[in-house]
């Protein structure tokens, strides 16, 4: 049953309706433990919004697979400037990769998660996963689990350190060094790759998702086998197999901010990033060019996804988020977060849209179903926004 929960925050004119479906959201589910909302029109914030006990718009959650969006900026900027190939072997700069019959693989296969590197035999350990260059260590000597280009699968832990390694080969610098250098610190973001450790009173622990008997049971049967694709690429073969909620609870974790899986911020950092990313921000032109945010946002990977049973999931790097949201344009391009989180630029409506949320959501892969209706009301606004009156 729906109860009172007070939304605060603000919305310019216009965008009324995205914040009676956001107060909506909130109540249905009043034990989410917080939620934020933040849309930005062409460069503009138009929407900010938050609600849930403790809940400010500055407070900051982990975010979890947010940080691939941010990783995947960086790389798409050294593209676009020269520094990185696509098609350019990744074993070129990174010799060790070759082994066990990786030598072919391209850095546009890696982005379009066709490597099968999707993580190792054993599974990793929590240090492992908080740092970067011991996954890129490990899975530079495993052996693909598909033929590298045959199929695509969700990278869910590790794309972030196999194309960090390529960029750290490349430039000597981290991915993380980067996106702090040419995005974050520019704009003053509230999304961070390394938490720093003045910003932990602001930080709210992730709260795991509250079920019903019911939905224990059905979670129970759905569980995967540590031993399928699903299961090593969620790290479910390792002892013990990783817990999301302990993995966010891991100070390394947020402090060394691995580019996979170990973003943590708020909703206006997240769509102040899609915002200067597509449409410019602070008065500044858009990071990525028309041509760059084609090239990356645009569906690369038709088919079923291996690993998460997702249709079309992919451009480069990014979620291609018109084949899970219909109503975008085809070059949308973001990412999603395991707790439920979703962030992205659609440069056809001119928003840059993020949602986030404390709790975890049941049932949910990424970006949990209350987006739709959010992001829906988002567009709608922005388009009569848009529209000119006569």
């Amino acid at each position: 049953m729906a109860s009172s929960v007070t939304v605060r925050g603000s919305v310019a004119p216009g965008f009324e309706e995205v914040r009676a479906e956001f107060a909506a959201v909130v109540a249905a589910e009043p034990e989410s433990g917080g939620a934020q909302l933040a849309v930005h029109l062409d460069g503009l914030r138009v929407v900010d919004l938050w609600a849930g006990e403790g809940v400010s718009g500055d407070s900051l959650f982990a975010l979890y697979s947010s940080a691939k969006g941010a990783a995947h900026l960086v790389v798409a900027l050294l593209v676009q400037r020269g520094v990185l190939d696509l098609d350019e072997q990744v074993a070129r700069s990174w010799p060790e990769f070759a082994a066990e019959g990786k030598g072919g693989i391209t850095l546009r296969q890696v982005l379009e998660h066709r490597a099968g590197l999707i993580g190792v035999d054993g599974g990793f350990t929590v240090e492992e996963l908080a740092d970067d260059r011991r996954l890129a260590a490990r899975l530079a000597v495993q052996k693909p689990y598909w033929e590298p280009g045959a199929g695509y699968g969700y990278h869910a832990f590790v794309i972030g350190a196999l194309t960090g390694e390529v960029v750290r080969r490349r430039t000597g610098r981290s991915i993380q060094e980067l996106y702090e250098e040419l995005v974050r610190a520019p704009y003053g973001l509230d999304f961070h790759l390394g938490l720093p450790a003045e910003l932990e009173p602001r930080y709210l622990p992730v709260l795991p998702a509250l079920l019903t008997v019911e939905q224990e049971a059905v979670a129970a049967a759905g569980a995967p086998a540590p031993d399928s694709l699903t299961g090593i690429a969620f790290n479910l073969n390792a002892t013990p197999p990783t817990d999301l909620v302990e993995y966010a609870g891991s100070r390394a974790v947020r402090a060394l901010g691995p580019a996979s899986s170990g973003g943590v911020g708020n909703a206006r950092g997240l769509a102040g990033l899609y915002a200067a990313a597509a449409a410019g921000l602070d008065g500044r032109p858009p990071l990525l060019t028309p041509g760059t945010i084609a090239e990356f946002g645009t569906v690369r990977t038709r088919g079923t996804d291996l690993v998460t049973g997702e249709q079309d999931h992919f451009g480069l790097g990014f979620e291609a988020q018109s084949s899970r949201y219909p109503f975008l344009g085809p070059d949308a391009f973001g990412h999603s977060g395991a707790v439920g989180a979703q962030s992205f630029a659609d440069p056809r409506s001119g928003i840059a849209y993020s949602y986030t949320r404390r709790r975890f959501a049941f049932g949910e892969g990424g970006g949990a179903a209350e987006n739709h209706r959010l992001a829906a009301a988002a567009v709608r606004a922005a388009t009569a926004a848009r529209t000119p009156t006569a």
